[in-house]
């Protein structure tokens, strides 16, 4: 049951990770664009700042998650690197569940809080093109959902490794 669940999660998340990565398409040629308008003929958008940090953002949310999965976040090595196997492992669950689990599990709930009074506000950007916001908070709620989910299989493949090692 364990490894099905692990196997879909991992799966889950390695798949949007690599989707969420083309949003580098469509955030270059944004940037390009607004570029071009402004130097060549003198005529910013109006849209165009925004519209790469919205790109920029939702990039860098939906990518947390697969982060995690490819173990690309940073990490302080020094005590890792100098403890046996075994002890690292009980390590990692510990500060998985004292500080990961919680902490995910809060941002979880206090961005859907927001992402929800969002949507039912229709909230807008102030700005003067005034997107809609709603959409980016859900995807931020969303996002810490994923990342949450990636941290238990991880938690799960953890305890698993440990268990392997008696």
């Amino acid at each position: 049951m364990a490894n099905s669940l692990t196997s879909l999660i991992d799966g889950f998340i390695d798949r949007q990770g690599r989707l969420c990565a083309l949003l580098i398409l469509p955030l270059c040629l944004v940037v390009i664009y607004e570029v071009f308008m402004r130097y060549v003929f003198n005529a910013p958008t109006t849209w165009g700042f925004e519209a790469t940090t919205f790109l920029y953002g939702i990039h860098y949310m939906l990518g947390l998650a697969y982060t995690e999965l490819h173990n690309g976040h940073v990490k302080v090595d020094i005590v890792t690197a100098r403890i046996k196997t075994k002890t690292a492992a009980i390590l990692a669950i510990a500060t998985n569940c004292v500080i990961f689990l919680p902490v995910m599990t809060l941002l979880t709930y206090w961005t859907g809080r927001f992402a929800w009074d969002s949507t039912l506000q229709m909230e807008k950007n102030p700005t003067s093109w005034a997107p809609p916001i709603w959409p980016i908070k859900i995807i931020m709620a969303v996002s810490f959902l994923f990342l949450l989910l990636q941290g238990i299989s991880k938690l799960v493949h953890d305890i698993r490794s440990l268990q392997s090692m008696d």
